[in-house]
């Protein structure tokens, strides 16, 4: 069982503070947004036998176990994050794996290079991912109903606005909202910064659903995605509970701390809230114009004590142990890799004592118990 040595990533909506608190440390002032366990070549973990990559690379069979080289390949095929907002990230969304592998294939024809800022697909993965709030935490996922986004549009009482709203009464629901996400971010640039203007100003004013917006917008002033992000649920989770985001699900992490796994992939299509790319026709290709309810997803108890976020993708597997002071040691031991981290109190694994935001790497088949009072999340993966 490998003591992981982690990267924290310094981008600039990070929070300053969240992360330097889990650890117990003295903030550096500069935003600390990520903490990436797991194998990723951007920045994999670091362990007394090399880094994560290498440690697998050395015998992929023994760290990950048979069945999961043979289901995933030689690679940790998911990447765990401790993830803290301090403003709002790009609106986004991930493809499916065929428009993964398609839209990365025809990107290497055109020799478009991979580190070019204009490039979608940076491997042939999809991104699937799930985030578990370990604070209250804030974030946009999925379309709101058609109506629902017409009426808290048409509540800023903003003139510009009014034919999206017009548009969103249209029916089938699917095409409205695709006509109107189409014409937010293909319009006049000087235009829509006015409109942006003048409904962060009502968003500020009137409060209530539209206070989130007004937050969104203070951050990135004048961007279509504000107006975008309208056509979104808002969700508030409370500690312990998550959310599922699948294939061309559009969302927006807010605010919060949160533990975070995805699928080991770079894949993102932009919609907004950045001044990076946005390549509007591919966007489209990939969104799922579906509005419904977020899905909101709580932890469901499985044997010895384990609590499962449930999920129908295979290269993740999230789950949390809650150990209160006076339980008996857990026996975590699988065919599998994992990495156990932990987010409260005190917990032993393997020999390792781990406090708040530490965390092993455990190959697939090593023996595997955790005691102590604390909280602890196990990643794996299914197989």
């Amino acid at each position: 069982m490998d003591r992981l040595d982690n990267t924290i990533r310094p981008y600039a909506w990070g929070s300053p503070t969240a992360i330097p608190r889990l650890l117990g440390v003295e903030p550096t002032g500069e935003p600390q947004a990520e903490m990436w366990m797991g194998a990723h070549p951007g920045a994999p973990s670091r362990t007394d036998r090399g880094t994560l990559v290498e440690v697998i690379q050395s015998d992929p069979h023994k760290e990950l176990g048979t069945a999961a080289v043979d289901k995933f390949g030689p690679r940790l095929p998911f990447l765990l994050k401790i993830l803290a907002a301090g403003a709002p990230l790009s609106l986004q969304v991930h493809p499916d794996p065929t428009q993964a592998r398609a839209g990365y294939e025809d990107e290497e024809r055109r020799g478009i290079p991979v580190d070019a800022p204009h490039r979608n697909y940076k491997d042939a993965n999809h991104k699937p991912e799930l985030i578990c709030a370990l604070t209250e935490f804030d974030g946009l996922c999925g379309f709101r109903a058609p109506a629902q986004a017409a009426d808290l549009l048409d509540g800023l009482g903003v003139d510009s606005l009014k034919p999206y709203v017009d548009l969103l009464h249209a029916h089938p629901e699917e095409a409205a909202l695709r006509e109107v996400l189409t014409a937010v971010l293909t319009a006049d640039p000087e235009e829509m910064a006015h409109t942006v203007a003048a409904a962060a100003a009502a968003c500020d004013r009137l409060g209530g659903d539209h206070a989130p917006y007004a937050g969104i917008a203070h951050h990135h002033p004048g961007d279509p995605g504000v107006i975008a992000a309208m056509l979104l649920n808002h969700v508030r989770l409370q500690p312990g509970e998550a959310l599922f985001l699948g294939a061309g699900i559009p969302h927006a992490y807010l605010n919060g701390l949160g533990v975070e796994i995805m699928a080991n992939s770079d894949n993102v299509l932009r919609c907004g809230l950045t001044p990076k790319h946005v390549d509007v026709p591919e966007l489209l290709r990939v969104v799922r114009f579906e509005p419904g309810d977020p899905g909101v997803l709580r932890p469901e108890a499985a044997p010895d004590g384990e609590e499962v976020y449930e999920t129908p993708i295979d290269e993740f597997r999230l789950s949390r142990y809650v150990l209160p002071e006076g339980t008996t040691a857990h026996d975590l031991t699988l065919p599998a890799p994992q990495i156990l981290l932990c987010t409260a109190g005190s917990v032993h694994a393997g020999g390792h004592t781990l406090t708040p935001g530490h965390s092993v790497f455990v190959p697939a088949g090593e023996k595997a118990e955790v005691s102590g009072v604390g909280t602890v999340f196990r990643a794996t993966v299914v197989v």
